[in-house]
């Protein structure tokens, strides 16, 4: 499949969608921040604006391997080892690390995405997706976000808006 170039999140519909040269590839469920868009750190918000993917991380891993400090800890998510954590902010099998490229709006000072660790990443099938219920990232479905981790280039520009899009939550997929 070819390379995506260009990713929108749209807080409103609660979805992915994926681009190449200008066609609609691909649409994911995802779930943005419990607390809505903003960009300030510590709000737990997820940041608006034009993004792009600086690091991949995960290549090579198991679906479901458990992430902390952007390195694997050796585990893999189950309800056992969930339960033992309740309450952790799960970032599973790979991470897209984002960095604003808005200055002053996303990038840099008390906005900035980079610094603040805001990742597309992975998160337990128990999770509702469609719902915003992430501390400010965008969490996917751990197949998904593998098949979309293997289309994304490095520096691929990531656009997040609030607004709802109608006319690509029904197209259909080339």
């Amino acid at each position: 499949m070819t390379d995506l170039d260009f990713l929108l999140v749209s807080i409103a519909d609660q979805q992915l969608y994926g681009f190449t040269a200008g066609e609609l590839r691909c649409r994911l469920p995802v779930s943005t921040a419990r607390n809505g868009a903003g960009e300030r750190n510590g709000s737990g918000c997820t940041p608006r604006g034009l993004h792009r993917v600086r690091a991949k991380i995960g290549e090579g891993l198991p679906s479901g391997a458990v992430l902390r400090g952007r390195r694997w800890t050796g585990e893999v998510w189950s309800a056992q080892l969930h339960a033992q954590f309740p309450g952790r902010d799960w970032i599973l099998s790979r991470i897209l690390w984002l960095s604003g490229c808005e200055l002053g709006i996303n990038r840099l000072g008390a906005v900035d995405t980079f610094r603040r660790y805001i990742y597309l990443h992975g998160t337990p099938d128990t999770e509702p997706m469609g719902v915003p219920l992430s501390h400010g990232c965008i969490r996917l479905r751990n197949a998904d976000l593998i098949r979309l981790f293997s289309q994304v280039p490095v520096h691929c520009a990531v656009r997040i808006d609030e607004a709802a899009y109608p006319q690509w939550a029904d197209a259909a997929l080339e």
